[in-house]
């Protein structure tokens, strides 16, 4: 047989790469980007070359399972015809039954139809969708509203980017990413702050790599710790934990006091400007010098107003990532990062503008269908505002919400509080779940669905930078895909869904989202698969936002200033207090989130098999072996081995939280962003007991 090469799009994280399979009798064989690919240009990260044997993996969910307990539970209560389609069920093992497709979406529609009418419509909650097309995403919200008539409905988003979207929306009206990552190659200073690019974003940071080393371009990098990218910096700035908003505020003094501001643009463009002005230069937090008060952090006032300069005479774009989302001042920071760009002009051209960096291939696309409480499709405002994921956790507690349905997000793996939302999964009454795989939550539902993944299936996804590509499939998998199982449940309750194709679906997105994607046919999509189609998309495509106007009803931005809350790791410092070690987790660039793909995937997980703790060696002694446990105030962590590393600061920790036994997210609690309920994955106060071998 033949061997055939395929293109489509990468199912990691938000960069979206294009990539090319080689495919022989229907097994991928080799992915590789095309040197032409505008996303990749023609490379691609370990995950997207060699992170595709999870397709073909013995473990992946081929069949429709129902909990044998459940069955036991209900089957009283059955319908006459649910009943007899019950003998067709076969035991697989002491908790499982295999279930006909036929049964388990008609259990699901008889369950999902009889807690609605016992416990009211909003008796439903629904999340998911980042890691599945839009068609799926814009079926999920429109099950969950139209046929549940219930507003609860969210995505992972909320554990990453959802203060960008609401920072953004702020300030600007627009919470996606203004310019193409190819504008770096076009810009004079890249400010990158809460962001390991090299090891989250690769093909991103290629790109700055590349300008560097064509010094066409300096770059700052900030974090808590001191990561890869920052060997080409000019400026490398380590930040105690939760300074983001401390640090950004102090630049934007710098800015307005050594009069560095575009007055011309500010006059235009924006309002606000006197008040937030008269805000910064007040605030006694919004001073550089407040990090000569911070021991061990000093140095950090010349460096203000070093990268303040730097970012305020030059074309410079601004990065972060979820180093600065998931904070309690998450959404603060992220407006504070919209002002510096409203403040000197750079926003609105090429070669400047706001970039966060989304975690999820799909995130962008997700949320832009409609899969948050508060937004409809095309980010319009529905009727009644649903819960956030923390709310209806706290719902089921409460017992006001009765049932769940999953798709491809693993909520008892990758959100915070994980004895909280153990506790309160028990409580609800059904448990639906869609994935590829077995998985921590898929292991908790009552029924649960195998359904395609992206590399099995057509349809479109939206990277970080807005840029739509049409997937197709690079294998055949008769399982059926998210958006074809919401549907047949849906026929069954109410008989109203009629998709038979993905094109179908779309075809409704493009009804129900006309400002971003009217103009975005699959015709379109099909003719752009390799460089994609950046929205809005009318007749053409919008490869920069706010060329003319901001997104907001008078057309102007907004500064809005939000002062820094001096607080745990900064506040030890400042009155010596004693001691204390933070934890901040992230990614590794081998491994994907909650690992469901890339362990799956021999090659990587051989790589990463596990999550390290990486310590201080200004903390620890070096001469000792040990590995080590973390107690939290909400919970603690499995058993970690340990790494002594250059890159820590004294007083701090990281881990990546990629394998469940790692148990890591147990250790956050409810501290969220302050608007968006994020949690504060970055920064936790930790004790640790040594086990030393």
């Amino acid at each position: 047989m033949a061997v055939a090469n395929i293109g489509s799009v990468c199912t990691y994280c938000g960069v979206g790469c294009d990539i090319t399979a080689e495919v022989k009798e229907n097994q991928i064989q080799k992915i590789y980007a095309q040197n032409d690919g505008y996303v990749s240009r023609g490379k691609l990260c370990i995950k997207g070359k060699r992170g595709f044997d999870f397709v073909h993996s013995p473990h992946r969910l081929k069949e429709a399972k129902v909990k044998i307990s459940f069955v036991h539970k209900h089957l009283e209560q059955f319908p006459r015809e649910l009943k007899a389609l019950s003998n067709s069920l076969q035991k697989l093992d002491d908790i499982w039954f295999a279930s006909s497709y036929s049964f388990a979406t008609s259990l699901v529609a008889w369950k999902l139809s009889e807690n609605r009418r016992l416990y009211g419509e909003e008796s439903f909650f629904a999340t998911g969708g980042a890691r599945t097309s839009c068609e799926s995403g814009y079926v999920l919200q429109k099950f969950t509203r139209t046929t549940m008539r219930s507003p609860n409905i969210d995505n992972c988003a909320r554990v990453c980017h959802a203060p960008s979207l609401n920072g953004l929306v702020a300030t600007i009206g627009e919470g996606a990413a203004t310019n193409p990552y190819d504008d770096i190659f076009i810009a004079e200073f890249l400010l990158l702050i809460g962001t390991n690019t090299t090891q989250a974003h690769p093909i991103v940071a290629n790109r700055m790599i590349e300008a560097f080393k064509n010094k066409t371009c300096d770059i700052a990098v900030c974090d808590v710790r001191t990561t890869p990218i920052s060997k080409i910096a000019k400026h490398k700035v380590v930040l105690p934990f939760e300074a983001n908003l401390l640090f950004l505020n102090c630049m934007a003094y710098v800015i307005i006091t050594e009069n560095l501001y575009d007055k011309k643009f500010i006059k235009s463009r924006t309002k606000e400007f006197e008040s937030y002005k008269a805000q910064i230069l007040s605030d006694p937090y919004s001073k550089p010098e407040i990090f000569q008060d911070i021991k061990g952090y000093e140095d950090i006032t010349q460096q203000v107003y070093d990268i303040a300069r730097d970012y305020a005479t030059k074309k410079s774009m601004i990065f972060w990532g979820l180093g600065i989302t998931e904070h309690i001042d998450g959404s603060y920071a992220v407006m504070a990062i919209s002002n510096l760009s409203l403040l000197t002009g750079n926003i609105g051209k090429s070669g400047t503008g706001l970039m966060p960096l989304r975690g999820q291939n799909n995130v962008q696309g997700c949320c832009d269908m409609g899969c948050l409480p508060y937004y409809l499709p095309d980010y319009q405002t529905p009727e009644k505002i649903g819960l956030k994921t923390p709310e209806a956790i706290d719902a089921m507690l409460d017992g006001q919400i009765k049932s769940m349905l999953v798709m491809g997000e693993d909520i008892t793996h990758i959100h915070s509080n994980i004895n909280k939302i153990n506790k309160a999964i028990k409580k609800l009454d059904m448990i639906v779940v869609l994935d590829l795989f077995e998985n921590s939550i898929a292991s908790e539902a009552d029924v649960l669905f195998g359904v395609k993944s992206a590399y099995e299936k057509t349809g479109v996804y939206v990277n970080a930078m807005r840029r739509l590509h049409l997937s197709q499939p690079l294998i055949e998998n008769s399982l059926l895909d998210d958006w074809e199982i919401l549907r047949d449940i849906e026929n069954k309750i109410d008989g109203n869904m009629l998709y038979k194709t993905s094109e179908d679906v779309w075809n409704d997105v493009r009804v129900d989202a006309p400002v971003r994607f009217a103009g975005a046919t699959y015709q379109k999509l099909k003719k752009s698969r390799q460089k994609g189609l950046q929205w809005p998309v009318a007749r053409k495509d919008t490869p920069v936002l706010h060329t003319e106007k901001f997104n907001t009803k008078d057309g102007l931005g907004s500064f809005i200033f939000n002062p820094y809350s001096l607080r745990n790791q900064i506040k030890n410092l400042i009155t010596k207090a004693p001691k204390k070690f933070y934890l901040t987790t992230g990614r590794v660039l081998t491994n994907y989130n909650n690992s469901s793909q890339t362990a799956k995937t021999d090659r990587l997980a051989q790589l990463h098999s596990e999550d390290i703790l990486l310590l201080s060696a200004e903390d620890f002694d070096t001469d000792k072996s040990f590995d080590m446990v973390l107690d939290s105030a909400y919970g603690q962590s499995g058993r970690l081995s340990v790494k002594i590393s250059k890159t820590i600061a004294t007083g701090t920790m990281f881990c990546s939280f990629h394998h469940p036994k790692s148990k890591i997210n147990y250790l956050y609690g409810d501290e969220s962003d302050t608007r968006t309920k994020t949690a504060c994955f970055k920064s936790v106060e930790v004790r640790y007991q040594q086990i030393f071998h």
